[in-house]
């Protein structure tokens, strides 16, 4: 049962809260993070002596979930969020491939934290860097992309972001730095 479980549910007032675990190799830790949607989530780590331990937690954490009504969102029922930025070269340059690797850590973090899904890959196409993110929140996840951007300093000003269902290459503009009433890939 290695990686990550990743469950979420919707309170009585319709709020979705998510719980995720996975086992930290390097620390011997079992990890557990927990929170609303969209907000920084409280984590709590716990030492195992050995895998064996590990695994019975992850065990025991997935079952726990199953009993509170947590369940995974599939990706099917989440959308697609694109972080993307407006390059001056076709490929980019290498001071736009440094920014892809900075954007997209700061964004696996930022969203990760926040349980807003995952950046699943990036890619360059037709002078633009484009930063595909899987989230089960559309407009949470639109605004803390804007809001880790603007605060690691990563070129707010080019950044536009559209969102689609998943399964669909029907993008509607969501945010531009710059007028704009359409996004394209």
């Amino acid at each position: 049962m290695s990686g990550i479980i990743r469950v979420y549910k919707r309170d009585e007032e319709g709020v979705l809260h998510f719980r995720e675990a996975w086992i930290d190799e390097e620390y011997s830790e079992f990890v557990m993070n927990h929170g609303v949607v969209g907000h920084q989530s409280k984590t709590e780590e716990t030492e195992v002596a050995d895998p064996d331990a590990g695994e019975f937690l992850m065990e025991a954490f997935a079952a726990q979930c199953a009993e509170d009504g947590y369940a995974e969102i599939p990706e099917e029922e989440q959308s697609w969020v694109v972080a993307q930025y407006a390059l001056k070269t076709k490929e980019g340059t290498s001071r736009d491939r440094y920014l892809e690797e900075k954007a997209k850590d700061a964004l696996i973090s930022h969203l990760a934290w926040r349980g807003l899904g995952v950046v699943d890959r990036s890619e360059f196409s037709d002078a633009k860097l484009n930063i595909f993110c899987l989230t089960p929140d559309v407009a949470k996840t639109v605004n803390a992309i804007k809001v880790c951007i603007r605060g690691e300093a990563l070129d707010f000003t080019k950044l536009s972001i559209g969102a689609a269902p998943y399964g669909s290459t029907d993008y509607k503009l969501k945010h531009s730095a710059k007028p704009s009433s359409s996004f394209s890939l």
